[in-house]
């Protein structure tokens, strides 16, 4: 199983990641050994995941993700929480 991620960071901006093992990655970014985007803006929150069977498919998603905006980013967050 693969994971597409969103993460809010500290100083509100968000970043958007993919893993095979979304508990361990996201310990990974909190011990401050994540990317180094997030890195110097600790602490991070898990706002938003998707699931998916294949690799390719999940860095496919991850990179339409980082192709939206900021507000664009935050819908989709929001619709996801609204569905829950």
């Amino acid at each position: 199983m693969c994971y597409v991620y969103i993460l809010e960071c500290s100083d509100r901006s968000l970043y958007t990641g993919w893993t095979t093992d979304l508990q361990r990655r996201l310990s990974v970014h909190l011990s401050g050994k994540g990317a180094k985007y997030t890195r110097c803006r600790l602490p991070v929150t898990l706002v938003y995941f998707e699931e998916y069977e294949d690799k390719i498919l999940a860095q496919r998603r991850e990179y339409a993700i980082k192709q939206l905006s900021r507000d664009e980013k935050i819908e989709l967050i929001n619709k996801a929480v609204r569905q829950s």
